[in-house]
């Protein structure tokens, strides 16, 4: 018997069930390859954040907003809510194909984020072997309709199963392509620069030439190729069926290592502090 507020979700949804897999963090990296596929969205973000010299902390700061929305109480899930509405209430941007100004807070633009995100993280989640029915793929968009409401959308608008995000792609897609802020996120995303509050210079050059940087660009290929066959040819990069095999081969190998380091460590690092702290509301412990 539960004791506390869950959030959200709650230890029966599809939704804790898909993010308690470390494999995620993959899924995330391959929605912003998604993401900057729109000029508008890109656009967006190239003159509103700080990303080209603090990528890492905007990482780091999306990751805890989607830890609260997933795992955080009501009233925490909320809150974040409320600070993201205000803080694109505030921002706008010019689309450089048009000169025309825009809200980032345009539902469309919110629309396309949403989408990329659970999308991506479905579908890394299940091309990596995690075992999901349609129905739970369908149950898993239903559900996120809640954290749509949250940064401002009205659920109505949102799609809802997969055969719903498959037509919104499908309309969407004369709109997308790659434009120049676009091509630079994705070149900052595949070789992001290593911070230099991270050691020595020594250290530094280690990170950005030894087996770290080789590992990360692994990754970012993998995420490069876990996307639709159509998107990857917005970056010029093969739509052929044996990139999808490849990377979905790669992310399968990537969610078993992950799964063996995990069986050697202690239980409290096994599982997110976010998701700690909701099992202890729960009563689950």
């Amino acid at each position: 018997m539960m004791t506390g507020d869950v959030g959200l979700f709650g230890p029966d949804s599809i939704t804790w069930k898909l993010h308690s897999e470390p494999i995620l963090m993959l899924g995330g990296l391959r929605s912003l390859y998604l993401q900057a596929l729109h000029p508008r969205a890109v656009a967006g973000v190239a003159q509103n954040s700080n990303y080209r010299t603090d990528m890492w902390g905007r990482l780091a700061r999306t990751s805890d907003y989607v830890g609260t929305v997933v795992y955080g109480s009501t009233a925490e899930a909320e809150q974040a809510g409320a600070r993201l509405r205000r803080l694109h209430s505030r921002l706008t941007a010019v689309d450089p194909r048009t000169g025309e100004r825009f809200r980032l807070d345009d539902p469309d633009l919110l629309r396309w984020v949403h989408i990329a995100e659970v999308e991506s993280f479905l579908t890394t989640a299940r091309r990596a072997g995690v075992p999901l029915t349609p129905a739970e793929v369908d149950a898993y968009y239903t559900e996120q309709l809640r954290a749509a409401e949250l940064v401002g959308l009205d659920p109505a608008t949102v799609p809802a199963t997969a055969a719903e995000v498959a037509d919104y792609y499908a309309a969407l897609r004369p709109e997308l392509g790659l434009t120049r802020d676009g091509a630079e996120a994705a070149a900052f995303l595949t070789v992001p620069p290593v911070p230099r509050s991270w050691g020595s210079r020594a250290l530094r050059l280690g990170l950005t030439l030894g087996p770290p940087r080789w590992a990360y660009l692994g990754l970012a290929s993998t995420a490069l190729g876990l996307l639709p066959p159509w998107a990857r040819k917005m970056y010029g990069a093969p739509g052929w069926p044996t990139t999808d095999l490849a990377a979905a081969l790669s992310a399968r190998g990537l969610r078993g290592l992950l799964a063996g380091i995990l069986a050697v460590l202690p239980a409290d690092y096994r599982v997110s502090p976010a998701h700690q702290a909701a099992l202890a509301r729960a009563g689950l412990g």
